[in-house]
């Protein structure tokens, strides 16, 4: 691997207390990526990879372990700190969407770039949106939209705040073949365009086989890191 490191994880240990114990969801994880690489996290459900991913992006902290994200070292951060450095570096892109139902398109697209202070963040918003090929739907709001439609505002929106990582947890699980397609086709382009460091999770071998790398995450254990 060469490059500067975007996100380097050393020994993550991730335990919950649960009402029949103590329960282990990572064991001993360690994972670099470099700057630019795009990296497919897949495995059985269950297996840890979206507490891997939220640890990773600074929204968990590991029982033990570090995990540095664009030079800094989350583990070392509170909340507020952490929140800082995903606001300044990373995006996300979620199976759910997570789309403001009471914003229109344009407006869920604008709002983390207004949070962020960004300058012609309406002109931003428009920009990514017509990217992604809803110009004509900017007014719409989500329950307005098919699925594929809110994933691509989902996308616009992460990809206007020019993030330097994008983590991106099953954002073709919610959609059809077809639609599905095309959102993975639109994701890699824009990627490839800003050169953003990608870590995403998936069950879809078409979405694993485009990223530049792979590992399987099974019981809490990494293979192939």
């Amino acid at each position: 691997m060469t490059g500067t490191l975007m996100v380097d994880a050393r020994d993550i240990e991730k335990r919950v207390t649960t009402a029949e114990g103590e329960l282990q969801i990572l064991h001993r994880v360690s994972l670099s990526v470099a700057d630019g690489e795009s990296l497919a996290i897949t495995g059985p459900s269950g297996s840890g990879k979206s507490t891997l991913l939220g640890i990773l992006a600074g929204l968990d902290t590991p029982t033990s372990g570090s995990v540095a994200l664009a030079g800094r070292e989350l583990t070392t951060l509170d909340e507020e700190g952490r929140a800082k450095v995903r606001a300044d570096h990373v995006g996300f892109i979620f199976q759910s969407f997570q789309l403001l139902p009471g914003l229109s398109a344009l407006e869920n697209v604008m709002l983390p770039l207004e949070l962020r202070g960004v300058s012609g963040a309406r002109e931003r918003a428009r920009e990514f949106l017509a990217r992604v090929g809803l110009s004509e739907r900017l007014s719409h709001y989500p329950p307005q939209l098919s699925g594929g439609e809110q994933q691509r505002v989902a996308i616009a929106r992460a990809f206007a705040s020019q993030p330097r990582v994008l983590f991106a947890d099953e954002p073709t699980g919610n959609l059809d073949t077809v639609t599905g397609a095309k959102i993975i086709d639109l994701l890699f382009e824009l990627n490839r365009e800003q050169g953003t460091t990608l870590l995403l999770i998936t069950h879809e071998e078409r979405l694993a086989e485009r990223c530049g790398r792979r590992v399987e995450l099974t019981a809490g254990e990494l293979q192939g890191a």
